[in-house]
């Protein structure tokens, strides 16, 4: 499937739900994982503010790559971030959206002025 690279550099991304481990299969309760790294993937939830729009988006994050001091409204920067449309059929409907993943997420702080 194609992935779409999604450059972030114009955009506001503001934290709307904390990063929470990935659940890949809810009957049985088992942990979504990065098949390279093994490490337990989280989701968080994000507003993406560009072009006097917004969006609310869904993100997947190795545990990793969550960095300290997310917390809600928090202006946030994504490294790597994809976009990757998929499809599925299930009892006779079919579904279609983008998965996001991003490789991390971090605090984005002013930067300290010099004085």
């Amino acid at each position: 499937m194609r992935v779409i690279p999604v450059e972030t550099s114009a955009a506001t991304l503001l934290v709307t739900k904390l990063p929470e481990v990935k659940v890949k299969d809810r009957q049985t309760g088992e942990i979504a994982v990065d098949p390279v790294t093994n490490q337990r993937l989280m989701t968080l939830e994000l507003v993406f503010i560009a072009a006097g729009g917004s969006d609310m988006i869904k993100v997947t994050v190795p545990e990793q790559g969550i960095g300290e001091g997310l917390a809600m409204g928090a202006p946030v920067i994504l490294s790597g971030l994809v976009a990757r449309p998929w499809e599925s059929e299930f009892g006779g409907r079919t579904r279609h959206g983008i998965a996001y993943r991003a490789d991390a997420i971090m605090v984005n702080a002013p930067a300290a002025v010099q004085g």
